[in-house]
């Protein structure tokens, strides 16, 4: 079982999920976020004040699969997401000891469904 956490630009989250149920993977949570990485931000006029903006929005993908739904996964997120620009996102994959369905109790990859 994987834990495949991605970043992404808000304005790509429709095209994701899009290409996530293409690939019958549903069950995604969804989470706005602030961050800054090689973009660095960029500079405001705020009522004559110039304001350097460092902390851009973002959106945080949190998905559990089991193994095998760990390359379509991936490949969905990355379709819908690119545009070869900076600032696309990224793709972390973390192990997952373990997982509950507190409605019936079962765990490991029974749970994740």
């Amino acid at each position: 079982m994987k834990l495949i956490i991605a970043y992404i630009q808000p304005e790509r989250l429709t095209a994701v999920k899009q290409s996530l149920y293409e690939r019958e993977i549903y069950k995604i949570s969804v989470t706005n976020a602030l961050g800054c990485g090689q973009q660095k931000g960029y500079h405001e006029t705020y009522r004559g004040a110039d304001i350097e903006v460092n902390l851009l929005k973002k959106v945080r993908l949190e998905i559990a699969v089991n193994e095998s739904f760990v390359q379509p996964t991936l490949d969905g997120i990355i379709k819908g997401a690119k545009t070869g620009k900076i600032g696309d996102g990224k793709i972390f994959i973390l192990n997952l000891e373990d997982c509950i369905r507190i409605r019936t109790e079962e765990n490991g990859t029974e749970a994740i469904g």
